[in-house]
């Protein structure tokens, strides 16, 4: 990688929105030149949807800037591989319920491979965890933070209640009765409804594990402050994952973790990644709009799906939707397209002494190190995409060598929507064999078309270009005239 930061970079210029203080803070990472990451990770109960692949894209980036940066980046992400609807699955299968687990997971790094999802550095388990967490609940009973009941044990709300609403800004009078999914877990033992599980008693058909409250397996929100303590230690930079789980998943790992550590802040840094809505609402399978990422790879390449993710910063929702998938695609087919000939054409060269392609890398950084917004560096990919087509029309070798290099780069190496060169030498070499093939015939046809359009003849014209789509030709009208490619 050959990415030369522009004059003004400087590692303290990047600053990331902090939920905890509901600001854009300057990261100042613990330890200088390092960044300790911990993503919550899926729970495999299911093939992985497409959530999973917006979360997993928007911090596969976030990692790949600061390691562009030139930080030294630690990145752990989780499998919560037992849960209620693991083994639900697993016994209306009549299977272990880590066969349920364990195939979803090898689907998860099936399609986050075709994601062009980069690996995290450890993948720590629930089930492979046990002892760190019974360790961590064992503190929280003897500072008088959680209590054994009858069904197990949970964490007091009322023993730290001025850690309440760290993210959120409620209050424990702000929360009724009922609110926070699993926080609200019911049981007999439970002394007030706001205190949520850290460890439940056996059932019958449910596996467990043996520990001082008898058997039993751990409650959801001890499991990551657990995994996440085991490996990025007492102190660590940032805590990842969707806006889902800001409440109560997150909240109550602040109280687990603060309390059993007897300090604060534990996470420096809490981000989270906004929600996807299908055709204007939340996605799920009781409306039937849920789609999984080999339903949306069934339609688009996977670095299609890539691109259309991130076309917006990472903590907006995205709205998903069949015209949202044909948009990215074509953008994305004209990247890859004017890149590849670019490719073919001449190869790489470094692009520091163009202005044009300077002022590019500028405005891409400026926009990574306001939040890691996408948005702005998509478009910059845009510009330059656009740049090439026009110097490759011009025969421009030097700059075309550049513009391919800086896509290189930062399309490449840190949005991750590039496949390898020789695949794309390989694609662009078949495509212009092609062209070849039916240049001329294309040529005569732009001309008819060209001829109906000036006659206003908008039927003829119609025809023309549906006769050139159904050849597999996609035209693009320019003030220099028409630009033609293969799909």
């Amino acid at each position: 990688m050959t990415v030369i930061p522009p004059p003004s970079f400087d590692r303290m210029t990047l600053r990331l929105y902090d939920t905890r203080s509901r600001v854009k803070r300057i990261f100042e990472p613990l330890i200088e030149g390092e960044v300790g990451i911990y993503v919550c990770g899926i729970t495999p109960y299911s093939p992985s949807h497409i959530g999973h692949a917006r979360q997993a894209i928007a911090f596969d980036i976030i990692v790949r800037w600061f390691r562009k940066s030139g930080y030294k980046v630690n990145h752990i992400t989780n499998f919560t591989d037992i849960d209620d609807k693991i083994i639900a699955i697993a016994n209306n299968e009549e299977v272990n319920f880590l066969e349920v687990a364990n195939r979803n997971i090898e689907d998860y790094f099936e399609v986050m491979n075709l994601l062009n999802v980069l690996p995290a550095d450890a993948y720590p388990r629930v089930t492979e965890t046990i002892p760190e967490i019974i360790s961590m609940i064992s503190s929280l009973v003897a500072s008088g933070n959680a209590y054994e009941s009858s069904d197990g044990v949970y964490f007091e709300i009322n023993s730290a209640p001025e850690k309440y609403g760290q993210l959120t800004g409620q209050t424990l009078e702000m929360v009724q009765e009922g609110a926070g999914g699993r926080v609200t877990e019911t049981g007999s033992g439970k002394r007030n409804h706001r205190d949520f599980a850290l460890w439940k008693s056996a059932k019958e058909n449910e596996p467990s594990w043996d520990s001082p409250w008898g058997k039993g397996r751990p409650g959801w929100h001890i499991e990551c402050s657990a995994m996440s303590l085991e490996f990025l230690g007492e102190k660590f930079d940032i805590h990842g994952g969707g806006s889902d789980l800001i409440f109560p998943h997150h909240e109550a790992e602040i109280f687990q973790s603060e309390c059993c550590l007897n300090h604060d802040p534990v996470v420096q840094y809490w981000i989270h990644n906004g929600m996807i809505n299908v055709d204007g609402e939340k996605m799920s399978k009781s409306l039937g709009n849920f789609w999984t990422i080999r339903d949306a790879i069934s339609k688009v390449h996977p670095l299609e799906l890539r691109y259309c993710l991130i076309n917006a910063p990472y903590r907006q929702p995205v709205e998903f939707n069949d015209v949202m998938l044909e948009d990215s695609s074509n953008h994305y087919q004209r990247l890859i397209s004017v890149y590849g000939e670019g490719l073919s054409l001449y190869g790489k060269k470094s692009w520091e002494n163009s202005d044009f392609l300077i002022s590019s890398s500028n405005n891409f950084s400026n926009g990574m190190n306001d939040d890691f917004n996408t948005r702005v560096a998509v478009v910059e990919v845009q510009s330059v995409v656009k740049y090439l087509r026009d110097k490759i029309d011009s025969n421009n070798e030097e700059e075309i060598c550049a513009s391919v290099s800086w896509l290189s780069d930062f399309a490449g190496e840190i949005l991750g929507l590039l496949p390898d060169d020789d695949y794309l030498l390989e694609d662009a070499n078949q495509k212009n064999a092609a062209k070849s093939a039916i240049s001329e015939l294309v040529n005569d046809l732009l001309n008819q078309r060209k001829a109906a359009r000036e006659e206003k003849n908008w039927n003829r014209a119609d025809e023309i270009r549906s006769e050139l789509n159904t050849m597999g030709v996609i035209v693009e009208d320019s003030p220099n005239g028409p630009i033609w490619r293969l799909k």
